[in-house]
This record gives C-alpha cells, structure tokens and sequence, in this order.
C-alpha cells in the first residue's frame, strides 16, 4: 500500500474513547495511511487494546503503538519519538478522545504541502451522545448538532465541500486537529519537551514557530471535522507554560534545544 500519511493519536488510559476513534478511521474515504498510537505512559490496558485490535482484525492500515514511563506529563516527547518513527511525509495529529468525520484523512491529504500547516477544530458532544458513541452506536450526529443537546462548538461539526471556497479564519492551532510535512515540523526539531503541563506547549507554541520558520497555517474548518468525545476537563494552571513560551518568544527561539534533538 502507497501510504500517503500518518495518522498521529495521543493516548492516555482511555481505551473506550480510542476504540470509537478507531472505529472511525475505519470508515475514512482515504485509507492509504499508517496509524502511530503515541502513549504517553505504559497503561497495561492500553497496550492489551491495541494488541486485540491489531490482532482481531484485518487493518487496511498499518500500526504502530509507541509508549514510554510514566512519570509526568511529557506528551511532546511521546509526539517526537512518534514523527521520527512516522513512515510518510504527511503527519496528522488528534487525539484519542476525537472521533473523526469520514472524509477527514482524505481533507488532510488533499490540501496537503510543503510550507503548509493545516489548521481544524472540533465540535464538543455531550455526555449522552459521547457515552453512545464509545458503546459503539452509529450516529448520525447532525440533527443532535441542529437541536444542539448540550453540546458546545456546534458550527464545527458540520462538513461543508464548498468551505474550500469561503475559508473560516483560524486563530489558534489546535493539536489533536492539525497536520503538517516531517520535513517542516523537524526543521524546528519538532515539539518543545520543555514543557511540563497541558496546553501552550503542543500547539500554540508550533503555532507560533512554524510561521516564523516560513510556515503558512491554512483552515481546514468545516472540512476536516473532528467530533470531541465529553470528559471532565483536567485544566491545569498554564502559567507556567506561558512563562516559558514569553521567554522563548522574546529571545526568538524558532528552533527549540529540547526536541527531537538534543541540542
């Protein structure tokens, strides 16, 4: 198989969010990709999951599962050992709570090139229809999105082909919806490992990076569109994120020292 991308899906525990996620690339129009599970722990469950399921079915796309200790909250790092590991030029990143429309992959791959950050967001479903979804329902999701039921970003669920033509401006990167060339994300030796919480550090950080490096960050909104399962949030304090990205900002720092390389 000629694969034309990799899928990229950040994990942590939470097998039933990531089988409706698999569920749903099973269902993609494009399928000539490989799928790289980026842990970022050891979970035992985790790791039985993805075994079953490599194992019990007859995958269209390869897989890979990638996992390292678990001491600390260090997804950038799990996201690096994942792009060196990637097979393809065209990396896709989500996230293992974010159930993807069918015509997702083949948006990524479509507008896909070099210089070029494709930039989507999510629709965030509530608790009922999540819970339906993980239990292996097929949904039709628009009309619940029309009544809206609770759930919240409601104008990012709906696939919209003429979107090509009237692209809604997109502020933020946000990571579990967004995809870029190796050769780019490497030229600023990829996902900063500095940072020690959630959030600033594995997106809005290459947000600001990868344009500085010559990158173009283009909308995919309407067109590649990602359905975000319900969970309690996990918010932390970013201020300590937000410290470390003003100082590296100030001192224009496109190229971060504790990335894929160690510099």
């Amino acid at each position: 198989m000629n694969k034309k991308a990799t899928v990229i899906i950040s994990v942590y525990k939470n097998t039933r969010a990531l089988a409706a996620v698999l569920r749903s690339l099973e269902k993609q129009t494009e399928q000539c990709f490989e799928v790289i599970i980026s842990e970022d722990g050891e979970s035992t469950e985790m790791k039985q999951f993805v075994e079953q399921y490599m194992s019990s079915r007859q995958s269209k796309w390869d897989m890979l599962h990638l996992t390292q200790e678990d001491i600390c909250w260090r997804k950038n790092r799990a996201l690096n050992c994942a792009i060196e590991a990637a097979d393809t030029d065209w990396l896709i990143f989500i996230d293992g709570d974010c159930v993807l429309h069918p015509k997702f992959v083949e948006t990524h791959i479509r507008y896909s090139a070099e210089g070029v950050v494709l930039a989507g967001k999510r629709v965030k479903l509530n608790p009922q229809l999540s819970e339906r979804l993980m239990n292996g329902e097929t949904l039709h999701l628009l009309p619940y999105l029309f009544c809206k039921r609770g759930c919240t970003l409601v104008e990012e669920g709906f696939y919209l082909p003429l979107a090509h033509y009237w692209r809604r401006h997109v502020r933020h990167l946000t990571g579990s919806n967004m995809s870029m060339s190796k050769k780019d994300i490497k030229a600023i030796n990829g996902f900063d490992e500095n940072y020690i919480l959630p959030a600033i550090g594995e997106d809005f950080d290459i947000e600001w990076r990868l344009p500085a490096n010559g990158c173009k960050i283009v909308s995919v909104r309407n067109l590649a569109v990602q359905y975000h399962l319900y969970h309690k949030e996990n918010w932390v304090d970013d201020s300590i994120n937000m410290q470390y990205f003003n100082q590296i900002k100030a001192a224009n720092q496109i190229v971060c020292k504790n990335g894929i390389q160690k510099l």
